[in-house]
């Protein structure tokens, strides 16, 4: 596990008080909402965002804290950044993913924030291999809180559940900014009218397929393949970081062959070194599977619902989709 995720609160919290000297020195005395007057609103990630940027529409200015290209797990917060929570009017994040930005909400003592993780059922998804389970090594992703230790973070993959964690962003927005609550309702509908056609693309195009395991070097598609009936055999655990053992590969090779697997998927923001080695050593395929953690150049879509109809179009060929 990457030791860096792991910040003590100790240092937050002094992260967190030279980050609101750093803004208080560079701001005006009014910093609440944005300066033409719209909501200011931090989302920890891309998922996060892109719920922000739908359902607040024009009332909103969304900043984010883990750039295009950054990989959230690894995500380290600047004292600049911490600070800017203090100052939001609302933020929205998903506990368990980024453990320096849980830490830093936390310590910043920011009230108005949004936890998307408390608006879905989350489960626990992961490959136990010789006794040992995958999933519990990332669980949280170095989160050691009780709640969410070994849960899947990865909810908005599947659209059913995204769009659950939709409903409830847009509730809490409506509360949030009450004289535009008419507004985030109908953006809300609107998106969840996106997701639930999604849900039908999958449900229509892997409804018959000649296999339904798929090889991923990101075991973040546990949601996704339990709505659909797949199965998703994961190289390493729900963190990318996670290095898999030589059993671990050796059982791969197993059920890639018992299964009539195609394709060992990796991903944009993470090396794909592992899935090549596999992919040569069983002769598969490679391709992309991308589970939507931030949108860069290398993206196959510029949107979620454009990168989740690529993500269709991969599984539907992995898969062998009739």
């Amino acid at each position: 596990m990457n030791v860096r995720r792991l910040i003590p609160a100790t240092a937050v919290a002094g992260a967190v008080a030279l980050g609101i000297t750093a803004l208080s020195a560079c701001s005006g005395p009014d910093t609440a909402g944005g300066s033409d007057g719209t909501l200011d609103v931090v989302a920890s990630f891309y998922p996060m965002q892109y719920l922000a940027e739908e359902i607040g529409g024009a009332h909103v200015s969304v900043t984010t804290l883990t750039k295009p290209g950054v990989e959230p797990h690894d995500l380290e917060l600047s004292p600049r950044q911490i600070g800017s929570l203090t100052d939001a009017d609302y933020i929205l994040y998903l506990k368990g993913i980024q453990p320096a930005v849980d830490d830093a909400i936390t310590q910043s003592g920011a009230k108005n924030t949004m936890d998307a993780a408390t608006l879905t059922t989350m489960e626990t998804h992961g490959t136990e291999v010789d006794g040992h389970d995958h999933a519990s090594d990332a669980g949280g992703h170095g989160d050691s809180d009780e709640e969410t230790a070994g849960r899947d973070p990865h909810v908005w993959l599947d659209p059913v559940k995204y769009a659950e964690v939709a409903r409830g962003v847009g509730t809490s927005l409506e509360k949030a900014d009450p004289d535009n609550a008419a507004d985030y309702r109908a953006n809300t509908d609107a998106l969840v009218k996106k997701l639930d056609a999604l849900n039908k693309e999958y449900e229509t195009g892997l409804k018959s397929t000649a296999t339904s395991t798929f090889l991923t070097t990101h075991s973040a598609f546990g949601y996704l393949a339990e709505r659909y009936g797949l199965t998703q055999e994961g190289i390493a655990g729900v963190d990318p970081e996670t290095e898999p053992s030589p059993a671990r590969i050796k059982n791969l090779q197993h059920i890639a062959e018992r299964d009539g697997a195609t394709t060992v998927f990796f991903e944009t923001l993470a090396s794909d070194k592992t899935a090549k080695t596999l992919a040569k050593d069983t002769g598969l395929r490679t391709d992309v599977l991308d589970p939507l953690e931030g949108i860069t150049e290398k993206s196959k879509g510029h949107d979620y619902i454009k990168v989740m109809e690529s993500n269709l179009a991969a599984l539907q060929k992995a898969l062998g989709a009739k």
